[in-house]
């Protein structure tokens, strides 16, 4: 029998291998818990059981009660109830950042709102960012962990600005990208509503939260049945609201180990494309040492990324003609977000933090999750500076 051929895997910030736990979880709800959630009868009653007990778990990993809970189909939707939820009901002005998820940063320009710029490193300008607060803002949105660059905001000092620019408005944080590396009810605890999405932690697509703590109001999106509390109708997805909560409490047990382990792969793997790659840089990294390839890098502070985060650039050099040569030899990524990676244009986020669009259109997010091995890094680092250098053999 022929060996099996290697295999990298290295697009986790699009989505994730399901985990066992979450697997195992969601058979019995879609042989036994089959009813409507929202019916009367015994088996209904038994469906809502599962999804009540989902939603403890979910609360306990949020920091919130379980009231606090709404089901939703994603991340996207999510992002949209928090905020065209807070739009249509209290108007006002909404304020983001450029480098948010479009799920969010659409959502704010087509509601008229304010989109503030990054600096260098992807981080909100907090001296634009204040100016940028006034009685007249209603909503706050800014993502915990960025889907591009992994970058991480300091979202109590966020929060702390805007109570004092801002005092009646609400605070909205995009967590789908950390939830898998960092402790979101600590994190977070400073947010009014957060958004989750299973499919970035192991569980199923088509399934997850925007937790919104007591008090807060808001326009549903979605209205005929009056589920959740009235905030977001349609029958409760059973089975993959069960595999969220099983992949949520998996995350949070190994959550610590997870980040350790995958931290020191993700160093590995951005050290040695960096160091045999010619003019790569990495970004959204602090303390960095520009050296020519191959010398010592210094001390690279990757600090206030995400454990699962590498994500370079490289002048003269086609994202889509890479990720085809990469495909070829089993390495998996993308050259942006996966909503965008198609596209033509370079990533807002880079065109936000000032990369220039030459080397924004040759940058590769190689992202990890909770399943990478290190034989997927050994893969990598042998493939990868290997197709940046036929790209530019061609050149």
């Amino acid at each position: 029998m022929a060996p099996t051929e290697p295999i990298a895997y290295l697009d986790n910030a699009a989505t994730t291998r399901v985990r066992p736990e979450a697997i195992a979880a969601m058979i019995p709800a879609m042989e036994a818990s089959y009813a409507n959630p929202s019916g009367a009868h015994a088996l209904a009653r038994e469906a809502r059981r599962a999804v009540d007990d989902a939603r403890d778990v979910l609360a306990e990993a949020l920091g919130c009660g379980p009231g606090d809970i709404v089901f939703t189909a994603g991340g996207t939707e999510a992002d949209n109830l928090a905020v065209f939820g807070v739009h249509q009901r209290h108007g006002g002005v909404i304020v983001c950042p450029a480098t948010e998820h479009h799920a969010v940063l659409h959502a704010v320009e087509h509601c008229g709102g304010r989109v503030v710029g990054v600096d260098s490193m992807g981080v909100v300008d907090l001296d634009a960012f204040s100016d940028a607060l006034d009685p007249s803002v209603t909503l706050v949105s800014v993502m915990l962990a960025n889907n591009e660059t992994g970058v991480i905001h300091d979202l109590d000092q966020i929060a702390a600005i805007v109570r004092d620019r801002a005092p009646g408005a609400l605070f909205h944080t995009d967590a789908v990208q950390a939830f898998q590396w960092v402790d979101v009810a600590a994190a977070a605890a400073s947010a009014d509503m957060i958004s989750l999405s299973a499919h970035k932690f192991g569980g199923p697509k088509g399934v997850g939260v925007l937790a919104v703590r007591e008090g807060v109001t808001l326009a549903p999106q979605l209205i005929g049945g009056g589920q959740e509390r009235d905030r977001r109708s349609g029958t409760h997805n059973t089975p993959g609201i069960v595999g969220m909560a099983a992949a949520a409490a998996a995350t949070v047990r190994t959550r610590t180990r997870t980040v350790l382990e995958v931290g020191a792969m993700r160093d590995r793997l951005a050290d040695g494309l960096c160091a045999t790659i010619d003019g790569a840089i990495e970004t959204a990294v602090g303390g960095r040492d520009d050296r020519p390839a191959g010398g010592d890098r210094g001390n690279v502070d990757r600090s206030n990324k995400v454990a699962g985060s590498c994500h370079i650039c490289v002048d003269g050099v086609e994202s889509e003609a890479l990720l085809f040569l990469l495909e070829e030899e089993r390495v998996y990524a993308s050259a942006a977000s996966s909503c965008a990676s198609g596209a033509q244009d370079p990533s807002h986020v880079l065109a936000a933090m000032g990369v220039s669009r030459a080397m924004a259109r040759g940058s590769l997010r190689l992202s990890l999750g909770y399943a990478t091995t290190e034989a997927e890094i050994d893969h990598a680092l042998a493939v990868v500076p290997e197709a940046f250098a036929r790209l530019r053999a061609f050149a």
